[in-house]
């Protein structure tokens, strides 16, 4: 069976077993190549494909899942989902009422670029990092596609399928310049395959790389940061989940009770927007079948919403925002799609630090406290000049903390993708916490 085919399946059978049940298809393929000393080395493709079914029966909630999609393998899945919601002591489960939601294919045709232009492009980004002398190493130069193909339904109204898909090219790169040493890693991402340009990426890689060299050891102390748009992104993908709807009613937010209130400088809007027409994460409808809307979280500094999905709403008395989230394996949860920092008028570099990179962001950020510590690079500037790199430096502090001292929002906004998107403009913050060397 396909999955659509499965899905209507399942959902006959529901109908007959008088339960609501709601059937996820998904169908994910991956293709990435790898290059290395001027030749192709690996070559992986991937396909993972099954279908996802939550039933209610009288208010409690069942999940199951079958990867495989015979009638047998779906009566099997759709029985234990039903024993599973019977085991559930909760009962305030329901499904969403839903809608036809048609059918969207956003895979453009570029996606059908040949096997041997995908090969070429990668080979293309190893040659142009390793044009540079002061290259001293490509760990790898990637080209990787994803594609997704999503199939939903339920008892209630809901139908839809839709395919989506991005395709990255980056690379690990290793500089160095007498005795300095600085190893660097980015990616270009895109919707459309001929959108990416291996000569750019490889280009701004170098240079990315190449100006951290000969870095000093920056003092400690409390200075202006200057974070660019893709460290700034990775802070939002460590601390997104303070707009989760399900961390509100959890209690592990400290955003609980504070819609209305001002959380951060007037400067900063928050938006999450799956509508995105070259969006990395833009998707018609979310994992219940509720229709993709832009939703502004935070505008002009005052927190206007949170991500919701229909059981955080109800519970919330929220706007349903159309964030549900699942894998077919998975459980309900919430999730953010194309989020980012709304662009302003601009900022001037005057003095302090250009926050360039962070790492171990993930490791070093605790989202329900909002509290955070990283070791970062960067380059020290002053009078608006680069004066040189700088290293060995930790960054600390409180993500909203950080957000009330914004003091400007450029105008450059980039996109840092790991599934979701989140973008950034560079966004300048006054008096900021830096450990440094001394």
């Amino acid at each position: 069976m396909t999955l659509d085919e499965a899905r209507r399946y399942v959902l006959e059978r529901a109908r007959r077993r008088g339960i609501q049940a709601e059937v996820l298809g998904l169908r994910d393929r991956e293709l990435t190549l790898r290059a290395h000393g001027g030749r192709l080395e690996q070559l992986t493709r991937a396909t993972q494909a099954g279908v996802g079914i939550r039933v209610v029966v009288r208010e409690r909630v069942g999940y199951a899942y079958s990867e495989h999609l015979s009638p047998e393998a779906l009566d099997w899945v759709l029985q234990e989902a039903e024993e599973n919601a019977a085991l559930q002591h909760e009962a305030v489960g329901f499904l969403p009422e839903g809608t036809d939601l048609g059918e969207w294919g956003r895979l453009g045709q570029s996606f059908d670029a040949s096997m041997e232009r995908k090969q070429q492009a990668t080979l293309d980004m190893e040659a142009g990092l390793r044009a540079d002398p002061r290259t001293h190493r490509v760990p790898a130069a990637i080209y990787t596609e994803r594609e997704r193909e999503v199939s939903l339904g339920s008892t209630e109204g809901a139908a839809g399928r839709y395919r989506t898909g991005v395709a990255g090219i980056g690379a690990t790169v290793v500089m160095r310049e007498g005795d300095s040493i600085k190893q660097s890693a980015d990616m270009d991402w895109s919707v459309r395959f001929d959108a990416l340009d291996p000569g750019r990426t490889s280009l701004r890689l170098v240079e990315r790389t190449a100006r951290l060299l000969d870095a000093r050891p920056l003092r400690t102390g409390r200075y202006v940061a200057y974070f660019e748009p893709k460290a700034f992104a990775q802070l939002l993908w460590a601390f997104w989940p303070l707009w989760s709807g399900k961390a509100v009613v959890e209690g592990k937010s400290r955003l609980v009770g504070r819609l209305g209130e001002r959380i951060a400088s007037e400067l900063v809007t928050l938006v999450d927007d799956p509508t995105l027409p070259e969006g990395l994460a833009s998707r018609p409808f979310d994992a219940e079948g509720t229709s993709a809307r832009p939703v502004v979280l935070v505008e002009r500094g005052v927190l206007c919403s949170y991500l919701t999905n229909s059981q955080t709403a109800h519970a919330l008395e929220h706007p349903n925002t159309g964030h549900a989230s699942r894998g077919y394996r998975g459980v309900l949860g919430v999730a953010p799609t194309n989020l980012y920092v709304k662009p302003a008028d601009g900022l001037r570099r005057e003095r302090g630090v250009v926050v360039t990179e962070l790492m171990g962001v993930h490791a070093g950020a605790n989202p329900i406290t909002g509290e955070f510590s990283v070791q970062g690079l960067g380059l020290w500037v002053d009078g608006g000049e680069v004066v040189h790199a700088v290293e060995d430096f930790a960054i600390a502090g409180d993500f909203l903390a950080l957000l009330e001292r914004v003091g400007a929002v450029g105008t450059d906004l980039d996109w840092w993708f790991a599934g979701t998107a989140f973008g950034a403009p560079t966004v300048e913050v006054g008096d900021l916490s830096f450990a440094g060397g001394e």
